[in-house]
């Protein structure tokens, strides 16, 4: 395998991690949000000696200077291949020079020899030499060569996933599919490179999903400060007012402390002519407010919070489903054409003949009974399984009071009794007496939902370890499965649960994504 590594390595995958700036192979790789790859220090430069952060390659302007981070996955590429083909630290010799040994421009894997200028002449004039294989000078030439048979390994041996010679190929490796090692080579390359185009894409929407957690908490933030800070003012608006209430209930009380002595004084008085002068004004009412009114003032305040409260809320509310729905639609471009596979279903669940739809029958069918097939538990899987990448399908649930979804593993036991849980390879959420939700984890996870869902959404990320349920209709999350490990094919899984005498008939329906009806 050495050949292929090195034959890759000195190609297009070197450009692929270099970096456009020093034009070296990247040390510690960072990503812009434009998705254009780095070194870090490069780039630090880079907007240190600019007024404006913007990307070098395709110009892009950013408002906010990126928080840079280690690109983990380029990283631990650029070491792979740097451990794979080190710098050069001694020049490869020519064999043939006797006293100053000048450098080689080829090696011959014929010859098992490296050649400078003048001494690799007869390879290029000789007809016999000017068939040999010349390469690029190495110092490791025996990792070139077969070591039984002394050939050059020059041939691929797509069945053993080995390097091979000529005579390997018609001895040990007869009638496999062997191909010249540059025509590997070169598809090897096309894969790394849509493997890398893949991993950045991973990275694009793993930096895009960090900007929406982000904005989604900086707008969290920003809500409950405004709101900290309008129940501070006004908090300092009550108290203010109670002291100014309090200042004047208080000088009222004097006040009428007042007028209660001059009454209890005249009216033991004998001198009637001065009581009759100053009775009017001793017993009309006082210039006091009318504090029940005061009472009811700030109840209304109270209820003016509450109101405010509520609305803040109601915003919340509303930016965090934008948030959801912009997540779901994302989730919708993966959306796939889930079938049902008819041989996995319990004898007593009915089919559509599109395979889109599944109820209870009631009845036992008699059907083949088949190792992939459930019995007696009422579940049914989807025709096609997956084992990489990211899936999505939409199902509606609607006038039902019992179903089960979500994906399970291939290798699952399907029968006798089952338990759905992550370790059993099941990851599903179920409803239980018309709203009773909840998420079979390890252990289960009791789901309170605002309104009963209609259609239900299932999302999977194979490589992330995700699993997440979405109300369709309201554009709210579920729950969601994170940190899986998937080790094998997963399968959509349904379950209509049982008719319990046609209170839960209605069908799961496996909808077209975006289908509104």
């Amino acid at each position: 395998m050495h050949l292929l590594v090195m034959s890759s390595s000195s190609g297009p995958l070197t450009e692929e991690l270099q970096c456009s700036i020093c034009l070296d192979v990247f040390t510690d790789p960072v990503t812009t949000p434009c998705g254009h790859n780095f070194c870090k220090t490069c780039l630090n430069k880079c907007w240190d000696n600019s007024q404006t952060c913007s990307c070098p390659y395709c110009k892009e302007t950013f408002n906010q200077r990126p928080d840079l981070k280690i690109n983990t996955t380029l990283r631990e590429l650029v070491d792979h291949y740097k451990k794979k083909s080190p710098e050069k630290t001694t020049e490869v010799l020519c064999d043939i020079c006797e006293e100053r040994k000048l450098k080689a421009l080829k090696s011959c894997l014929v010859c098992q020899s490296s050649y400078c200028e003048t001494h690799l002449e007869p390879h290029l004039r000789v007809a016999g030499l000017k068939k040999h294989k010349l390469m690029d000078p190495v110092s490791n030439l025996e990792d070139y060569i077969c070591q039984k048979h002394e050939r050059p390994l020059d041939l691929f041996c797509r069945d053993d996933q080995t390097c091979v010679c000529l005579i390997c190929s018609v001895k040990d490796h007869k009638n496999h599919n062997t191909v010249p090692i540059e025509e590997e080579s070169e598809k090897k390359k096309t894969e790394l490179m849509k493997t890398q185009k893949d991993v950045q894409q991973m990275i694009q929407n793993k930096l895009k999903k960090i900007q929406e957690i982000k904005h989604s908490a900086e707008v969290r933030k920003r809500f409950y400060a405004e709101l900290l800070e309008m129940m501070e003012e006004q908090q300092k608006a009550a108290e203010k007012q109670e002291e100014e209430l309090i200042e004047e209930l208080e000088q009222e009380i004097t006040e009428l402390k007042m007028r209660n002595t001059e009454l209890e004084q005249l009216s033991h008085t004998e001198d009637h002519l001065h009581l009759l002068q100053i009775y009017s004004s001793l017993c009309s009412p006082t210039n006091t407010r009318n504090w029940p009114e005061i009472s009811v003032k700030t109840h209304e305040s109270l209820e003016t919070l509450r109101r405010d409260l509520t609305q803040l809320k109601d915003t919340i509310d509303e930016k965090l489903t934008q948030t959801v729905s912009t997540e779901l639609k994302w989730m919708q471009q993966y959306a796939v054409d889930v079938t049902l596979d008819p041989d996995t279903a319990s004898p007593y669940l009915i089919l559509s003949d599109d395979g889109k739809e599944v109820r209870h029958g009631d009845i036992e069918q008699k059907l083949p009974n088949k190792p992939e097939r459930f019995d007696p538990c009422s579940c049914v899987l989807g025709k096609e399984g997956f084992s990489s990448g990211r899936f999505y399908f939409e199902v509606q649930v609607k006038g039902k009071t019992e179903w089960d979804l979500g994906v399970a593993r291939e290798s699952i036991n399907r029968k006798g009794k089952i338990t759905l849980s992550p370790s059993n390879g099941y990851w599903t959420v179920w409803l239980r007496n018309g709203n009773e939700y909840k998420a079979c984890d390890d252990p289960p996870v009791s789901l309170c939902l605002r309104v009963n869902p209609q259609r239900v959404g299932v999302f999977v990320d194979y490589e992330e370890g995700l699993v997440s349920f979405y109300d369709v209709e309201s554009s709210s999350h579920i729950y969601s499965y994170t940190g899986q490990s998937f080790t094998e094919k997963l399968y959509p899984y349904f379950s209509p649960s049982l008719n319990y005498e046609g209170k839960n008939s209605n069908p799961l329906i496996i909808t077209p994504v975006n289908d509104n009806k």
